[in-house]
């Protein structure tokens, strides 16, 4: 399998299949700050545009598999519309998945583990497993899922995606203008999940925002994500790109004691008038050097809106 952390996903882009500019997406061309993007084929394509779509993904693979220049792109994902879907392109002969980093798992649940194991079972792709079912709601279903995933599944998963909108449609609910989704119901769902998963070694990713223009409230709720250690985050429009990548930079004086933390030679020290213990925060410092290296550093002294740029 190609190296991938889940550090490497920032803001992950939904595009419908049906996309008239597909093939630029996925070559860099037309978002080159993006780094992972997902060809959706489930809620995003009606039932009726199903071949329409599946013809525009076929295009746009065989672009990305002709060696073409242009194809320095984001990390691909696919999202099925159901195994069924996801095990015709496995088995298409004609169809190359070469270009493809792995498929979104819609709707995932312990029930549905099997059938993946099988489907992708000899190829090169990853899992991001979405949980939006009513099970999520359930801690002892997740426990069994997360204990389930890692033992079988573990080097399969890159993270897993909370599904915001299907979670609160379970409830009758819809996003509110005025709040995060941490103020509401799924407050509770996402430490739930953090909890659970995250304990067993599991990344997650946060809901999409879809407030396209309330960048505030974005940047609200992208604090309280990176509070609860998610990895990236759902954009549904590609002026959230930026923000998104500007909230995973790291502040200095975290990198700084980061990098203290991974070289000490005391059990404990003073930092910047913090404790710091390198057997209890090990895994904190590798994360942040990786978010570091990878997306750049704030300046501390700086409002938000002046923190967002593009991936430095």
């Amino acid at each position: 399998m190609k190296l991938i952390t889940p550090n490497d996903l920032g803001a992950t882009m939904y595009v419908p299949a049906t996309h008239p500019e597909l093939t630029a997406i996925t070559q860099g061309r037309k978002y080159p700050e993006l780094l992972s993007m997902v060809i959706c084929l489930e809620d995003a394509v009606l039932e009726r545009d199903i071949p329409q779509a599946l013809a525009n993904l076929r295009r746009t693979l065989t672009a990305l598999s002709s060696g073409q220049p242009g194809n320095d792109g984001p990390l691909l994902f696919i999202r099925p519309r159901n195994a069924e879907m996801a095990a015709a392109l496995i088995n298409d002969a004609s169809l190359s998945l070469a270009a493809v980093d792995g498929l979104v798992l819609p709707k995932f649940t312990l029930d549905s583990l099997e059938t993946w194991l099988a489907l992708t079972a000899g190829t090169h792709l990853r899992w991001m497993p979405t949980l939006e079912d009513p099970q999520v709601y359930d801690v002892s279903r997740m426990q069994a899922l997360a204990d389930a995933l890692r033992a079988h599944a573990a080097d399969r998963v890159l993270a897993l995606r909370i599904g915001g909108n299907d979670l609160m449609s379970v409830l009758g609910l819809r996003r509110s203008r005025e709040h995060t989704l941490y103020e509401g119901p799924l407050g509770y769902v996402i430490k739930m999940l953090v909890s659970v998963f995250g304990s067993r070694g599991f990344a997650l990713t946060s809901p999409v925002c879809e407030l396209i223009d309330s960048p505030e409230m974005l940047i609200r709720e992208l604090k309280q994500d990176m509070l609860h250690g998610m990895v990236g985050k759902t954009a549904i429009h590609p002026s959230q790109i930026a923000i998104i990548h500007g909230a995973l930079k790291v502040a200095p004086r975290d990198y700084q004691e980061a990098l203290r933390i991974l070289n000490a030679d005391s059990a404990v020290f003073k930092s910047d008038g913090a404790m710091c213990e390198p057997a209890t925060h090990v895994n904190w410092a590798h994360r942040i050097i990786q978010l570091g290296q990878k997306y750049g550093y704030v300046d501390p002294s700086a409002p938000d809106a002046e923190r967002i740029n593009h991936v430095g």
